[in-house]
């Protein structure tokens, strides 16, 4: 313990002092960063959503009696807040009055998300379930939407950032909602991807023409097409990058800086805590995936020497989504079926077989809810490895020392 403790000591523990203020993105020699009233803000995210088992992505805890909210809330941000969590991301479901809520109870910002016509689109009555961002209907219509989400957000207290679109890139492939094998492969989607980016960047155009005082981010599915955005989606503050490439993002933040010259932030990326190949749940797996990933994350950041251009990340996700596989089916059944196949998770990956668990993401497991549908959460080891190193502040810290400590948590976890 008094190891630890000299450690962070060194890394000048930083986990108060929220405030809403001027937030910008700052890019000069040290590299790029969020700034909030001048002072570098590092986003310890998390992709959080409350789904009772038995539900689906129709349940809504916002359509439900404010005691119930704010008891879910109470629940679910005391323990974000005790891990580090500066900033969650939700989509404009949620109404401004909750994210005020959220950040002047919990001083928890909030990433607010519109899915860009990701999961289809209702165009003159008719529903389409793949958009086809080239259609000039389909073009008025996501404008006009984007103008309602910035006017419905605009100075709501604890809005830290604008995101457009959820890997839309891999819709210009996928059919549906689930999790399919990642798109390999870009020249019969080329002029579709560019009429995708190409508006991508008129929405975030027509959002600075309404609120400059927060950056706005796109979320691509990996680095895919990352050259046609460096063509046609050149108005964006930050990329946003949803990625999965197991226990190393590899050269992901020297290939951002090397084509795109922006900030990066990892708005999604994780581990499953389920062994496909023992049929166990794999927590030791889990936690030592993501303290590989955060530790990459604090090394990219401004001025530790890197890339230098990673503002921060998302874990992906708080607790495990029980509805994820079937969708609609078995919802109080949490599934094992394994979706897609990653050779990035070498821990349990057979060559040719699948070995991803999309109901096993959260680094909380999610116990039965009660007749108001709350429920309680059961941290895995790593939300404790996640609370450990959510102390670090990369701005006021070395390589050296983010390295060191790192290892002490890799050892406590396994104990």
């Amino acid at each position: 313990m008094k190891k630890v403790m000299l450690v962070l000591s060194v890394l000048f523990l930083t986990l108060s002092g929220f405030a809403q203020g001027k937030i910008e993105v700052v890019c000069d020699s040290l590299g790029s960063r969020l700034t909030i009233d001048g002072k570098p803000f590092f986003l310890k995210g998390m992709n959080w959503d409350y789904y009772p088992i038995g539900t689906n992505y129709t349940y809504s805890l916002w359509e439900k009696p404010d005691d119930i909210i704010k008891a879910a809330l109470n629940s679910e941000m005391t323990l974000l807040k005790k891990m580090g969590v500066n900033v969650i991301r939700q989509y404009n479901t949620i109404p401004p009055r909750w994210i005020q809520y959220i950040y002047e109870t919990y001083g928890i910002y909030t990433m607010i998300n519109h899915s860009f016509g990701r999961y289809g689109m209702t165009i003159h009555g008719t529903w389409y379930g793949n958009t086809d961002y080239c259609k000039e209907d389909v073009k008025e219509q996501l404008l006009q939407e984007v103008d309602n989400f910035v006017k419905t957000y605009q100075g709501t207290p604890g809005v830290l950032m604008y995101l457009l679109g959820n890997e839309n890139n891999y819709g210009l492939f996928w059919s549906g909602a689930e999790s399919e094998d990642l798109p390999i492969g870009e020249n019969i989607h080329d002029r579709r991807a560019r009429c995708l980016y190409e508006l991508l960047n008129e929405a975030t155009l027509r959002i600075k023409a309404v609120d400059t005082s927060i950056p706005v981010a796109i979320c691509n599915g990996d680095l895919q097409f990352i050259d046609i955005i460096a063509d046609v989606c050149k108005d964006i503050d930050v990329l946003g990058v949803n990625s999965y490439r197991g226990d190393s993002f590899d050269i992901l933040f020297n290939d951002v800086k090397e084509k795109l010259k922006k900030p990066v932030l990892l708005t999604e990326f994780g581990a499953d805590a389920y062994n496909a190949v023992t049929l166990q749940e794999a927590q030791q797996e889990q936690a030592e995936i993501l303290l590989n990933n955060w530790q990459e994350i604090y090394l990219n950041a401004s001025g530790m020497g890197e890339n230098d251009n990673c503002i921060g990340g998302f874990t992906f996700q708080f607790s495990d989504g029980w509805w994820k596989y079937g969708q609609t089916t078995h919802l109080d059944i949490h599934d094992n079926h394994a979706s897609w196949k990653n050779g990035g998770y070498k821990f349990d990956y057979v060559p040719n077989e699948n070995n991803m668990n999309e109901e096993w993401f959260g680094i909380c497991a999610k116990g039965q809810p009660d007749d108001k549908g709350l429920y309680e959460l059961i941290p895995r080891k790593a939300y404790e490895a996640l609370h450990s190193i959510h102390g670090i502040d990369p701005y006021q810290s070395t390589p050296t020392a983010i390295v060191q400590y790192f290892d002490i948590v890799r050892d406590q976890i396994k104990e």
